[in-house]
C-alpha cells in the first residue's frame, strides 16, 4: 500500500501571537482522561491546582486530553453514567482558566469536543496546525496524527470522521449508541496496539519529510506535537527539529506525567509529582 503524499500548502497553519507579557508557556498532550483511570485524573487536577508562582502564563493542550469524547452532551445528560467524571474535568479546567488561558487542540480521541464543551471547560479552540509567535520565534504546534502518513488505515479513517457531514450524523445518534460505537473503536485500537507492541518498526510515527515541509511552510524551526507517545527530540536537518510530548499514565510502571515548558531558558521537560 502506498504512503499518502503530503501537501503543506493545503494545510496552512493558523497564527497565534503571544501577548507581550507572556514569559512562559506549557504544553501537554495525550492524558487520555477517562473514568476508569482515577490516578491520572488526580495527578492532572493537582497540576492545575499548583500555586501561582509555579504556573506558566498559558497552557496549550495538544490533543487527546480525553480518552474519548462522543459529544458535548456528556456533560449534561442524565443518560450518561460517567457524567460526574466529565463534569469534574470541565470544572477543574474552568477554575484553572480563570487565571491562566487554556488553548485546546483536538486530537484523534477528542475531536468532537465542540463549542459548548470548550465553553464549559473555559478553553479556547486551537486549529491544527498553529504557529505560535513567542520569544521572537515561530513554534509550530500540532497533535501530530495528520503527519503519520504511513498509518494509511488511520489516515483514511481520519479523513472520514473530520468531515462535517459525518460529525453531524454521528452526533445526531443517541448518546448511548455513540458511546457504544466509541467503545468498539477503542477496543479495535487497543487490539492493534497489542499486535504491534513487540515490533517498534510497525509503530506509526510522524513522517520526516511532512514535518520538515510543515515547518518550512509555517516559517518555524521547531514542531511540538503529541500523539505518538514516544517523547523525544528529533533533528530534521537545516536547523529544524521536532519535539514529542509525553503521554500521561499515573498507573503505569513506571508512571508517566510530564509537562513541556518553554521560556527564556528554552524547552524543558518537567516531570510532575506522582504521589
Amino acid at each position: 500500500m502506498s504512503t499518502p503524499s503530503f501537501d503543506p500548502s493545503s494545510d496552512r497553519s493558523a497564527q497565534l501571537r503571544a501577548p507581550a507579557h507572556w514569559q512562559a508557556v506549557e504544553f501537554i498532550s495525550d492524558l487520555h482522561l477517562q473514568p476508569g483511570e482515577p490516578k491520572t485524573f488526580e495527578v492532572w487536577r493537582a497540576f492545575l491546582q499548583r500555586p501561582a508562582h509555579e504556573r506558566a502564563d498559558a497552557l496549550f493542550i495538544l490533543g487527546d486530553l480525553f480518552e474519548v469524547w462522543v459529544g458535548d452532551d456528556v456533560l449534561d445528560s442524565s443518560a450518561s453514567t460517567d457524567q460526574a467524571f466529565w463534569r469534574a474535568c470541565a470544572d477543574a479546567l474552568k477554575a484553572f482558566s480563570l487565571h491562566t488561558p487554556v488553548h485546546f487542540m483536538a486530537g484523534n480521541r477528542d475531536f468532537l469536543l465542540g463549542a459548548e464543551g470548550l465553553k464549559a471547560c473555559g478553553m479556547q479552540g486551537l486549529s491544527d496546525p498553529t504557529a505560535l509567535d513567542f520569544l521572537g520565534q515561530h513554534w509550530l504546534l500540532s497533535h501530530g496524527d495528520a503527519l503519520c502518513l504511513a498509518d494509511t488505515d488511520y489516515m483514511r479513517f481520519r479523513e472520514q470522521v473530520r468531515q462535517p457531514i459525518w460529525q453531524r450524523e454521528f452526533l445526531a445518534r443517541p448518546l448511548a449508541e455513540r458511546t457504544a460505537i466509541a467503545r468498539g473503536l477503542r477496543e479495535q485500537s487497543e487490539a492493534r496496539k497489542r499486535s504491534t507492541a513487540s515490533d517498534p518498526s510497525l509503530w506509526a510515527d510522524v513522517d520526516t519529510t511532512a514535518a520538515r515541509d510543515s515547518l518550512q511552510a509555517a516559517g518555524a524551526s521547531t514542531l511540538i506535537h503529541g500523539h505518538t507517545h514516544r517523547p523525544a527530540e528529533h533533528t530534521l536537518g537545516n536547523g529544524l527539529q521536532r519535539v514529542v510530548l509525553s503521554d500521561w499514565d499515573a498507573a503505569a510502571q513506571p508512571p508517566r506525567a510530564e509537562v513541556l515548558r518553554l521560556d527564556a531558558r528554552g524547552l524543558r521537560r518537567l516531570p510532575l509529582p506522582l504521589s
